[in-house]
């Protein structure tokens, strides 16, 4: 079974994360979420929610590292050396690293994205330095999925699926994507 690691820091994006998560585990993905310091984390508009699990090594087993934005959320995953490191690890070893918002600007950090067509939050053209910029609302290239902001998590968390080999056309059925004007 594909396993999905979504990191939870101080200041994530509500919307983006729990909207991921839930998704993902709709489609029967594993899917845990990590914190680093306290397992209840606080949110960018100070909900505070119990992630699953701790940061640590294990993550490397997983398939997708997920980095959700939020302010300062993007800021703090990006600050953090860890981080930085696995987001690196899953680099070298072609595993999916998927970014949406301020979460994208990790990538960067890490140097990841050289080459590479990216997306993210309005603005963040010049933050994304190395990777091509690109205005859509996702963007799937190599091992690298990126997603603009806290209106885009479900075709975000759609691009993730449909790279573990799920078809998702069902689930966006279920939940009326299609009627909404989801792409």
């Amino acid at each position: 079974m594909k396993r999905v690691a979504v990191l939870m820091e101080k200041g994530y994006e509500e919307g983006e994360t729990l909207t991921i998560v839930d998704l993902l585990r709709r489609a029967n993905i594993e899917c845990h979420t990590f914190y680093f310091d306290n397992e209840f984390v606080e949110g960018m508009h100070h909900m505070m929610i119990k992630a699953d699990q701790q940061f640590g090594d294990e993550i490397k087993d997983y398939d997708v590292l997920v980095l959700p934005g939020g302010r300062p959320g993007g800021e703090n995953l990006r600050n953090n050396e860890d981080v930085i490191q696995m987001v690196q690890y899953f680099n070298q070893h072609h595993k999916i690293l998927a970014a949406m918002c301020s979460g994208t600007i990790v990538l960067s950090d890490a140097k990841v994205i050289e080459g590479k067509k990216v997306t993210g939050y309005t603005g963040y053209e010049e933050k994304l330095k190395g990777g091509l910029f690109l205005n859509d609302v996702v963007v799937y290239d190599q091992n690298i999925i990126t997603s603009q902001g806290p209106a885009t998590p479900y075709p975000f968390a759609f691009q993730i699926i449909e790279a573990l080999g799920q078809d998702t056309s069902e689930m966006k059925e279920r939940l009326m994507y299609n009627f909404a004007g989801g792409r």
